[in-house]
Formats: C-alpha cells, structure tokens, sequence
C-alpha cells in the first residue's frame, strides 16, 4: 500500500501547486447532492452519508456558507440527480486503471471515457473484470498539526482499536488504512479522539503493483491526468508502483 500512499502525497502536493480546488469542490458538491438524495435527509446527524460528505468539504476548507447551499439545493426535489458510475480497462504496458465517476449523462460519461482509453493507449473492459486486482478499503488522511501534541504511540494503539490494518507517518500527514467492514468504526475512533482528518473515503488499493520504466510510467500518469481533466470523474485507481525514479521524473 506503500506505493500507493505516495502517489497520493504526490498528487496533495502538486494538488496545491496546480489550484486544483474548484475539481474538489465541484466533487465533493456532488457527494453532498447523492448523500442528501439516498440518505433521505438534509440533516448531516441523521444522514451518514451527508455526515461523511460535509467531514470532507471540510477537509478542503469549502466555506460554510458553500456546504450549506449545496444541502439547500439537493433538498429540492428539481435539482439534478446525479448517478455514480464506475469504469474498468488497461491503460499502456498493461496498467490496470479503474475509473469513479459521478455524472448525470451516462452516455456522455462512458463516451468521454472510453474516448481516453483509445486516445491513450488504453482499453475499456467491462465492470467486474479487475475486481480480483483492488480491494476496496478506508483511508484516512490526517495532518500532524491536527494531533495537538498527542503521543504518536498512544494514538496508534488507539488505531489498531478502531481497526486500523496499517499506519503510515510522513513529515506532515498519518495515512490509517482500514477494511471496507471498519471504515465506520475508524470515523467513530477518530470523532471520539477529537481528531479531524483532511479526508476520510473508500478507495480501491491494489493487491500488488507492477514496476514500469520511466517511460511507460510517464504514459500512464498522462493518462489518468487526461481521465481526471474529465468533469465526471472523480478518482483514478491504479496498480503502479511509484518508482524512486518515477517519482523523481514526477517532481522535475
């Protein structure tokens, strides 16, 4: 999992370089929109789903005044209705790339995707077919500075308590990775420890990664930056190993 925490380091650090923040505002808008619609209520307390949606826009600094508009507006029953749609294929070398899109124009949505994969030098598959190569898990994202002094032992043992499978620690960041069953047990851990993580979502982590040249490495970051550039889609999940020389040529 190691490889593929870096490539998320990565991508929060060029993240802010590049002022991708209207992308994750648009996204996590969205997630507000289907949590208010499926969960039923506009009342974060009684929807979990709007609980975790609205724990994330805060993550990213989205302004009060942005989350609660975007509550209004999916409590109207005229707003659109967005649906989540997933996509499995190849990308170059034999990559494996899923795709998680939110979209409301499926027909849009998988032409703009299926475009990509043959632009680039991929290939579309049907649903289900990478399902053996990604486990779905929990990652939590927690700064440091959100710690307050705690001891870094005690914490983790509080961890390990609310199921966390593995911790990793850099110079500013604890990523926790938890099972699919112990995703809700960890959102409880850290809401009793009165820790705010930056970002707390399911993800697809895969069971082993495949080593490229910088080459063929450089395709595929060029490719999933092509899917992410698309309004719909929302993450790009992959089984490559983030090289030390692949990451260098990412930092040049």
């Amino acid at each position: 999992m190691a490889g593929h925490s870096k490539w998320a380091n990565i991508k929060r650090r060029k993240g802010a370089q590049d002022a991708k923040r209207a992308k994750v505002f648009t996204r996590i808008l969205k997630e507000i929109a289907i949590a208010v619609k499926e969960g039923g209520s506009p009342d974060p307390d009684s929807n979990p789903r709007l609980r975790l949606a609205v724990a994330n826009a805060k993550g990213v600094n989205m302004p009060k005044d942005n989350i609660n508009r975007a509550i209004k507006k999916a409590s109207d029953k005229d707003s659109e209705n967005y649906e989540e749609v997933t996509y499995e294929g190849y990308g170059p070398a034999g990559i494996a790339l899923f795709v998680e899109a939110t979209t409301d124009n499926i027909n849009r949505t998988v032409s703009n995707v299926r475009a990509i994969f043959t632009k680039y030098g991929g290939s579309l598959g049907t649903n289900g077919s990478l399902e053996f190569i990604f486990n779905r898990k929990g990652v939590f994202i927690v700064p440091l500075s959100a710690l307050d002094g705690m001891d870094m032992d005690e914490f983790e043992m509080e961890l390990i308590d609310g199921g966390a499978e593995e911790v990793e620690k850099d110079n500013e960041f604890v990523t926790i990775y938890t099972s699919f069953e112990d995703f809700g047990n960890m959102q409880k851990k850290l809401e009793e420890l009165s820790v705010e993580a930056e970002s707390q979502e399911l993800q697809r982590i895969p069971n082993s990664t495949q080593a490229l040249d910088v080459e063929d490495g450089k395709k595929i970051l060029n490719i999933i930056e092509k899917f992410e550039e698309d309004d719909d889609v929302n993450t790009v999940y992959h089984n490559m190993e983030i090289t030390a020389e692949l990451e260098a040529a990412i930092e040049e």
